[in-house]
């Protein structure tokens, strides 16, 4: 099994409306929560209880479609509204993010890092000091966890920023992904995914759910080629479109037929019903 990292703020969190994109479900992805690999299940994260859609859902669909015979695990460790100091080496959301990993790696291979982080930067010349603090944190993750070229993904921070509500404040974003840009430059097995074209949910900070959608696949496609990639893929929708198409397993159905009869959605005579179709 191989298992990715997801560290930063809340665009990799996710903050994605779930009702407006197709849910993402599939056997072979799996995310660590109380110490367990379980299926996943969007939100990923639980920073906040209004998580929704990140990028890692389609980044790990996009890695199963040239892996179909393996596992992917995802860390969820990212933490809403958090600065690059959060992500200093003495800081807590370090210390936590690497004993997750840590712990993944008993039973995982740790195959890459995806980072989102920098909204919370964008104000008062903090971006004079976000390259060189970037790298730090990157040299830090890969020496805890003794993996000196592991594969680093970064995202830019959208355009959006700065225009309307409470993205207003990020006025120096583009100083940020400046800096962003300086880091991963000068980082090896480091990449740039655009953040072109994305479009924000009403708050003006966070990416919609259906842009994240798109992103993932950018991270996917920057991972998999091992090159920056600086503007948006012309095959996002395509390649989505392939993800959402996927015909479930039994596996799946049955772990969908038991979260409706949880959630109330079936009575148990329905739920029987339903489950000895599936098992057929």
């Amino acid at each position: 099994m191989k298992s990715i990292l997801l560290i930063g703020q809340s665009n990799m969190a996710g903050r994605g409306y779930l009702n407006e994109v197709p849910a993402i479900y599939n056997e072979n992805i799996e995310m660590l929560r109380n110490g367990r690999w379980q299926m996943m299940a969007e939100p990923i994260h639980f920073d906040r209880e209004v998580a929704g859609v990140g990028p890692a859902a389609s980044f790990a669909a996009a890695w199963l479609q040239d892996h179909p015979d393996e596992k992917l695990g995802l860390i969820p460790c990212a933490e809403g509204g958090s600065s690059i100091d959060e992500w200093a080496t003495d800081q807590v959301l370090t210390r936590h993010a690497l004993s997750e990993a840590k712990f993944a790696i008993e039973s995982s291979e740790l195959i890459g890092i995806l980072w989102h982080q920098g909204e919370n930067d964008s104000l008062n010349g903090h971006y004079k000091e976000y390259a060189e603090k970037l790298k730090a944190v990157f040299n830090h993750f890969r020496n805890e966890l003794d993996l000196p070229e592991l594969p680093i993904i970064v995202g830019e921070l959208p355009d959006f920023l700065g225009k309307t509500g409470f993205g207003l404040s990020a006025t120096e974003f583009r100083e940020i992904n400046r800096e962003i840009r300086n880091a991963a430059a000068q980082i090896e097995n480091c990449y740039l995914v655009s953040a072109e074209n994305l479009i924000s949910n009403p708050d003006g900070i966070h990416i919609n759910a259906e842009s994240q959608r798109q992103f993932g696949i950018r991270y996917y496609a920057a991972y998999t080629k091992k090159s920056d990639v600086l503007h948006s893929l012309g095959d996002e929708d395509e390649q989505l479109s392939r993800v959402y198409g996927r015909e479930t397993t039994i596996s799946e159905r049955i772990y969908l037929l038991s979260r409706d009869f949880a959630l109330g959605k079936l009575d148990y005579q329905k739920f029987m019903e339903k489950f000895t179709e599936c098992t057929k």
